[in-house]
């Protein structure tokens, strides 16, 4: 220890004598606040995940054929790409949609490069004329996550869905010129379009099929730049016709023949210019007046390392200056998401925190050595803040929830450094007989090995966490980074800037302790001042002699043997709260947010009115909660999403029957109750009335931290798909019957003829599920008629067709020319077969001479993951425990033999049924498996770090011995706060190992150095501790006054319940156990130990 020891004294002296350190500071402070300043400032780490959707449009096909034909090949593709975590895969009729997931921490370019590579490098997988589209790419990534939605909404009955679309349109354009603006959209909108729908009566009555109008409107639409006309030295370019610019145009197209006579367009179509048939709604909603009004909403994203906060703040600002230019005075715009400004609080707030910890600090150091001595802790603590404020942003960390946590978490641990330096040369100066100039590299010296060796100690066990897999990781990375890289900055700080401002302010100081030193010693009369320190000491060294007599001495060897026995039983008792339910096991608690969101599903085949009439009473019954301010209502399309609805894929639920509800709440410090336990409590209700209208609902809350498809998922594997959703229907009622299992639903197609009582089982029924419109080949052939005819005009009257468009000259989206048929016109199949087509004798037959009627049920849509076939069964656990692990475990206890089931990883071939358990198991299995690896390499890196040092594979075990001593206090501590043991425990307790590590070794370091200087080893333990204690219980009381201020956040709670109590615990226990065993060691015979 010696060499380490002279090192620190050497630096601490040469440090409080050079002009450089005040200037080192000082530019330390400057980069401090250069970092506050221009750190980004988010709610939550940014996570790295990059997703791309691949679209594969296959017309007409089944689902199996899509499944076959389509999905597996292109699976087999994707599956090429190195450093992809997962493949899904949805195979519809006519499309199949494809999702792979990169693995976290994957360069967002690099995996889209290796992923267009492999798509379009195989664009030959397939025949050209089988009847595949194009393939279209999609990527996802956080940066595609809003931070601020802007709802535009009027309560007049004008304007209309349009015209809010036309304003949000031009709100796009000027919101665009924002600096760090990145994806601008508008959800539901309602695009202009010129309607032009045809009338079957009068078609037939002026003998005109459909493919005539089609051809005419196409032919009348094409433009070319024909050339140039070169005249008189003169080159003029020539246009080839014109567009169509206004809707009048088209009333006069000449679209064919009857009886001589032109035909116009006018005659067999009706013109409209205005909306087209809505194929999604927005509804805004105020509890204040209960409104419900028709509303389209803005969403913003921002660029990768932009600041939410700045970016939010203009984009508010620019729309209020628009309001009245743009924007008209009866359309209103509320802000329904801003991130910006919920980061900006909870940055606020968590620095509030911050400097109330750093002050606490300072105030405990007050009161135990002096305000001067305190003014130096202090001022340590802000240089240490500010340079490590400055590290993390250089590493590329931004000002985030647990950035900011990382370094409120840290102020207990950064000030020890500075503590025991100061503590030590305060006692060295309450002894007197030197300069202060000479005290401060002796006193540095004395407890200079033992402070590098214990920064290091807690370096070792936090940095290893650093390395958790998944996105658990990055989420939590801050934590173990920032707080190593101040660990390490306060170390430096210790030993230079500590002894430079000791060696300044406490100089006077010095010299009167001396001088009363020298009085005291001529004249046998101390002042009172100087009498306190030995008072203080006298009473300490009694207090544990008294303790610690009872365990020293050969003949007391049953009394140490005791004390280790109860000690192991405690532990024992401390970890059987969580075998008993005492203590709950979870991921993560929820936060206390101010949104959350209620997902609809209606049975397959619902129309868009009917997913609404659902959204508009779920809604009402919502604005009727006190604590919801307004919502959102959103029919056949998604909400904006969140990170949870990226990685659920929210965004790609856009049909009919699907809707989501965004609900905002009243401020947390407006409320009483939690988001949580609004979510909960508003959970039944809304279950009823989907029950009445056999739909599904979800509540879903932002969670605290990585997402998952669902809470609660079994994945149910096998070789038949039709096998595979029988058992998922059993599995589902299983999951139904089971207490506090919410949110039941699977990936199994229900359509609405099996969601309601049918009536007579024939083609006219309105429940049916799916209609096959059959062509008779040999009839149609004989009549002249090809099935492409047939296909277009059905197309044409049900879906509508864009033939051309308008070229007005200012509008940014293009206005379609749209050929349709009036909802009355389509309401019933056998209409739409009096359709007529002309065939090649120019004869018009109507489509039911060739034609007959299938009623077929619901095509079931085909999932895949990672190459199998999967139905999924999904759930949520709302009840005492809140914690899905316990739903699971029941589910699994019911199951029992009746079924393989899987844990880790899904099967490898799926020739048996079998279940894999995914959603937050599997998370919570990743991190804690990652986090229990971590603590044990931290564990074998702070042994070897301790053998090093004390030469010894004996010393480190009784060094290390305290740590399982944390449980004592953890598990107990839970259990008294009705704390959750969550991710965030498991970080305190990984923390407290090198915590105590540090008092170890502080302790067994004085025991060396007194036993060398010639004293007995008896009052050698005694003394370690009473001299000790002071700068061991100022160093854990310093880490549980950081603690304290995090232990009203909901997320980190844990970690603060796991640092107070364990440190609480463990430090009285240490003070206690670790000069007992290290004096057992030492009275081992034989055993020779290296006290240099």
């Amino acid at each position: 220890m010696s060499t380490q020891s002279n090192f620190s004294g050497a630096i601490a002296l040469g440090a409080s004598r050079s002009q450089l350190t005040a200037l080192l500071a000082l530019f330390g402070l400057i980069l401090g606040v250069f970092a506050a300043l221009v750190t980004p400032r988010e709610e939550e780490p940014q996570i790295d995940v990059t997703m791309a959707n691949v679209f594969i449009p296959f017309a007409g096909a089944s689902a199996k054929d899509v499944g076959s034909l389509v999905t597996t090949p292109m699976e087999q593709v994707l599956a090429e790409i190195g450093d992809v975590e997962h493949i899904f895969s949805i195979s519809r009729p006519g499309m199949a949609v494809l999702t792979v997931q990169f693995e976290v921490g994957i360069p967002r370019t690099e995996a889209l490069v290796r992923l267009y590579n492999a798509v379009h490098s195989n664009n030959d997988w397939r025949p050209a004329n089988l009847g595949i589209g194009p393939v279209l790419v999609k990527p996802k990534s956080i940066d595609d996550v809003p931070v601020v939605s802007l709802t535009l909404w009027t309560e007049k009955p004008s304007p209309g869905a349009l015209e809010l679309t036309q304003i949000a349109h031009a709100l796009e354009t000027e919101l665009k010129r924002i600096p760090g603006t990145r994806d601008i959209d508008t959800i539901g909108v309602v695009q202009p379009t010129v309607r032009v729908l045809l009338s079957p009566e009068k078609l037939s009555a002026h003998g005109i099929a459909i493919a005539e109008l089609r051809s005419a409107l196409q032919i009348n639409s094409a433009v070319s730049h024909a050339g140039n006309l070169v005249n008189h030295d003169q080159s003029i370019p020539v246009q080839a016709g014109t567009f169509f610019s206004r809707p009048e145009e088209l009333g006069d197209l000449i679209v064919g023949l009857h009886d001589g006579r032109p035909v116009y367009l006018s005659a067999v179509a009706s013109i409209e210019f205005g909306a087209p048939e809505n194929s999604q709604y927005v509804r805004y909603a105020r509890s204040s007046d209960q409104l419900i009004a028709p509303a389209v909403t803005v969403e913003i994203s921002k660029k990768a390392g932009e600041n939410a906060v700045d970016i939010a703040e203009q984009i508010i600002q620019r729309t209020e200056l628009l309001k009245g230019v743009l924007i008209p005075s009866d359309v209103n715009v509320s802000v329904t998401r801003n991130y910006g400004e919920t980061a900006n609080d909870k940055a606020n707030k968590l620095i509030q925190k911050l400097v109330f910890a750093s002050l606490s600090v300072v105030v405990l150091v007050a009161l135990t050595m002096g305000i001067r001595e305190a003014i130096v802790v202090g001022a340590a603590v802000v240089l240490t803040l500010a340079i490590t404020l400055f590290a993390s942003w250089a590493y590329g960390f931004t000002l985030n929830r647990v950035s900011l946590f990382a370094l409120i978490f840290s102020i207990g641990i950064l000030v020890d450094d500075a503590i025991v330096i100061v503590e030590n040369i305060h006692r060295h100066l309450s002894l007197g007989g030197k300069k202060l100039i000479d005290v401060i590299p002796i006193a540095v010296s004395e407890v200079g090995g033992p402070t590098i060796l214990a920064t290091f100690t807690v370096i070792a066990a936090l940095l290893p966490m650093a390395f958790v897999s998944g996105l658990m990781g990055p989420y939590m990375s801050p934590i173990p980074i920032n707080a190593s890289m101040g660990m390490f900055i306060s170390l430096v700080v210790a030993f230079t800037f500590t002894p430079w401002l000791t060696n300044k302010l406490l100089i006077d100081h010095g010299q009167d302790k001396n001088e009363a030193h020298s009085d005291e010693s001529a004249t046998q009369d101390a002042s009172p001042n100087a009498s306190k320190p030995d008072k203080l000491t006298s009473a300490t060294h009694s207090f544990f002699d008294r303790l610690m007599r009872p365990f020293l001495g050969d003949k007391k060897r049953r009394n140490r043997y005791g004390l280790i026995g109860f000690l192991v039983l405690l532990i024992v008792l401390a970890c059987s709260l969580a075998v008993f339910k005492l203590v709950v096991l979870k991921m993560l608690p929820f936060d206390n947010k101010s949104e959350f969101q209620i997902v609809v599903d209606l049975p397959e085949g619902s129309s868009l009115e009917r997913t609404n009439a659902v959204l508009s009473e779920l809604s009402t019954y919502l604005l009727s909660v006190d604590e919801v301010t307004d919502l959102q209502a959103y029919a056949g399309t998604a909400s904006p999403i969140g990170f949870n609805g990226l990685v659920r894929q929210y965004y790609l639920r856009q049909a009919p029957n699907l809707g989501d509800i965004q609900v905002n709440l009243l401020d947390k410090h407006e409320r009483d109750r939690t988001s949580h336990e609004i979510a909960r409590s508003v959970r039944p209700d809304l279950v009823a009335i989907a029950e009445r209208h056999h739909a599904v609902i979800k509540v879903v809350e932002p969670p605290p931290g990585p997402p998952v498809f669902a809470p609660l998922v079994a994945e149910v594997y096998g070789p038949e798909y039709a096998g595979q959703i029988e058992l998922a229907k059993k599995l589902r009622k299983q999951f139904a019957n089971t207490d506090d299992v919410v949110d039941v639903d699977d990936s199994i197609d229900q359509s609405v003829d099996q969601s309601v009582e049918q009536g007579p089982n024939d083609y006219l029924n309105q429940n049916v599920s799916r209609y096959i419109v059959h062509v008779d080949r040999e009839r149609a052939a004989h009549l002249g008629i090809g099935q492409q005819q047939f296909t277009d005009a059905l197309t044409v009257a049900l879906s509508g067709e864009d033939i051309a468009y308008l070229h007005t000259g200012h509008a940014k989206y293009p206005i379609p020319i749209q050929l349709d048929f009036a909802p009355a016109n389509k309401a019933k199949i056998e209409d739409l077969l009096q359709i007529e087509v002309r065939n090649q004798s120019g004869v018009l037959i109507p489509l039911s001479s060739f034609t007959h009627i299938e009623l077929s049920p619901w095509q079931q849509t085909i999932y895949h993951k990672d190459l199998l076939p999967v139905v999924y069964v999904t759930g949520d656990v709302a009840g005492d425990l809140d914690s899905p692990l316990y739903g699971m475990f029941d589910l699994v206890s019911q199951l029992g033999d009746s079924v393989k089931q899987y844990f880790i990883q899904q099967p490898d071939t799926p020739f048996a049924y079998s279940i894999k358990w995914d959603g937050e198991w599997q998370i919570t299995y990743e991190t804690f498996r990652d986090m229990g690896a971590a603590y044990a390499v931290g564990l074998l890196l702070i042994y070897m770090l301790v053998v090093s040092q004390f030469h010894s594979y004996m010393v480190p075990l009784v060094i290390m011995a305290p740590i399982p001593l944390t449980l004592i206090g953890i598990m107990p501590g839970h259990a008294l706060l009705g704390a959750q043991f969550t991710a965030t425990s498991m970080i305190g307790m990984i923390a407290l190992a090198g915590i105590l590590v540090r008092n170890s070794i502080l302790l067994v370091d004085f025991i060396n150095q007194s036993i060398a200087s010639g004293m007995v080893l008896e009052e050698a333990i005694v003394k370690s501790a009473s001299v000790r204690a002071k700068p061991i219980v100022l160093t854990a009381i310093a880490a549980m006054l950081g603690a304290f201020f995090i232990l009203d956040d909901p997320i980190f709670n844990g970690l603060a319940v796991s640092l107070i109590f364990g440190i609480l615990v463990s430090t009285v226990l240490t003070l206690l156990v670790i000069p007992l065993l290290y004096y057992a060691l030492l009275r081992r015979k034989g055993l020779k130990l290296d006290l240099a």
